[in-house]
């Protein structure tokens, strides 16, 4: 690296130098550019139009053939135009929601609330062209096609997910990342990036406020410069998102002047403000006297979602338990044979507004498993509140592999249907955790535990105590019925990978 690229440590300008030996991944990007990194980004949105097209189609000639049966000759023309031309009048609408947007893929559920609003909205542009022009079109072929074409494209998007995902964690499709911002600020951010690769941002260095005497970046993080030269180090490594943290240094001035000159730069700007990290999506912009002010609006959790998110729970926990019966069955005599005690482990736990009840369990260890905790607690590896082994050995054979794919957890169906749980939720917590509570991991009483959740989708018992709470407070304030759909999605892989279950 050349030393015009890097400062020495007497240069005239005001940051923190940093030898060339610290830079390594940052001048090794030098030149690869945002646009070649970004170039998969096209590609990917054209094979949804393409696979968006084609559930759309499958979901025409499903709708055909539920509707008209093939002997017969009786398809109305409508019908049969409608169904010709769902597949690009679908793609057309996905356009209109705005559906293959960047800002609304790769993450959040707000690409799958697109889906639904363009969905609603051809429903709503067939049903009033049709009455309209008077067009006979059989309305059974419309209650088929539309619902089905709507539940594919949602699979086929996610399965997409998972995929980009999947490459993600390997290293590819990657945007490098520079975080700006104070030190403790900075490493936190790093550390939790780096803990999900997935979401595919590459810090490569920060930019900080310069103080006598420091040396080196938070966690071993490069130093690219201060918190005014966040502009040239974007140009000078072709950075392609900035993060930006709370800093006294970079007011409301400062950050719009930011904004103006990464304009001019191909580098997304992204601001983690101490609010969002509490309101996330229910923060909304409010103008008031000429000035754009937050507003942060009320977590979802009473009334009209409330009500609606109990009916699926509890409807869902009845239509499982009936298709579940034999397995439950099965699962039953297996771990009454395997070993003495009871079928069921019944268990004390604290739900909403902190009220206690009896969670129930496939047992899955001896009937002495609590007495032998303390015998136990010196080779605990558990985060420090919870206790855990890998290798316990007071689970039996077969709790061994009910635990592998949680098919212990099935009997909380009946929770579920008593109300005291959701199939969505934090986790279930014991009341001795309870009283270890802070402030913070007290606010996910303020909702029902779950079956399942954001902790059994990103590494269950791996997960360390603040993993554990991040995820817990980050599930009550960002809670809608589309990120439970989402949760109880990616569930199913967590499941049958087994990670983090023991």
């Amino acid at each position: 690296m050349s030393s015009e690229a890097i400062p020495s440590e007497h240069s005239s300008t005001h940051h923190l130098a940093t030898p060339p030996d610290r830079l390594p991944q940052a001048d090794r990007l030098r030149g690869a550019g945002t646009v070649a990194r970004r170039a998969w980004r096209g590609p990917y949105v054209r094979r949804l139009v393409l696979w968006d097209a084609v559930c759309a189609s499958a979901a025409a000639g499903s709708g055909l053939l539920a509707r008209f049966h093939p002997a017969e000759v009786g398809v109305t023309t409508a019908s049969l135009v409608i169904a010709l031309a769902l597949p690009a009048v679908w793609v057309f609408a996905m356009v209109l929601a705005r559906s293959y947007e960047d800002r609304y893929l790769w993450e959040g559920p707000e690409e799958f609330r697109r889906v639904f609003f363009a969905a609603a909205l051809l429903l709503a542009l067939v049903g009033t062209v049709s009455w309209g022009l008077k067009l006979e079109v059989a309305r059974g072929f419309v209650v088929v096609a539309l619902p089905l074409a709507t539940a594919l494209t949602l699979v086929q998007r996610q399965a997409h997910r998972s995929w980009l995902r999947r490459q993600r964690a390997q290293g590819r499709y990657q945007q490098t990342t520079l975080l700006v911002g104070h030190r403790s600020g900075v490493a936190a951010l790093r550390e939790q990036l780096h803990r999900e690769p997935d979401q595919g941002y590459r810090v490569v260095g920060c930019c900080v406020p310069f103080r006598s005497g420091a040396s080196g970046g938070p966690g071993g993080l490069p130093v690219l410069g201060g918190l005014d030269e966040v502009v040239d180090v974007v140009e000078r490594y072709e950075v392609d998102t900035v993060a930006v943290l709370p800093s006294p240094e970079l007011d409301g001035a400062a950050l719009r002047r930011l904004g103006w000159e990464l304009e001019k730069t191909r580098a997304d700007l992204l601001l983690a403000p101490s609010v969002s990290e509490i309101a996330g999506p229910r923060i909304r912009v409010r103008p008031v006297c000429g000035l754009s002010l937050l507003q942060m609006e009320r977590p979802e959790l009473r009334g009209i979602h409330r009500l609606a998110k109990e009916s699926f729970d509890r409807t869902s926990a009845a239509l499982l338990l009936l298709l579940l019966a034999p397995v439950l069955v099965v699962i039953g005599i297996a771990v009454k044979v395997d070993s003495r005690g009871p079928v069921l482990f019944r268990q004390e736990r604290v739900g909403r507004d902190g009220r206690t009840f009896p969670m129930f369990k496939f047992r899955s260890m001896q009937t002495d498993a609590e007495r032998l905790v303390a015998r136990l607690a010196a080779v605990n590896e558990g985060n420090g509140v919870l206790f855990k082994l890998r290798r316990d050995p007071r689970v039996t054979r077969v709790g061994r592999v009910l635990r592998r794919y949680s098919l212990d957890e099935l009997p909380q169906l009946v929770n579920i249907l008593r109300g005291d749980m959701s199939l969505v939720g934090p986790r279930p917590p014991l009341p001795s955790e309870v009283e270890q509570f802070g402030v913070e991991m007290s606010r996910r009483l303020v909702v029902k535990p779950g079956l399942t959740g954001l902790w059994q989708v990103s590494g269950r018992s791996d997960l360390s105590w603040a993993d554990s709470v991040r995820l817990d407070v980050h599930y009550v304030e960002h809670w809608s019925l589309m990120l439970d759909v989402m949760i109880l999605w990616r569930t199913v892989g967590a499941v049958v990978k087994g990670k983090g279950a023991y």
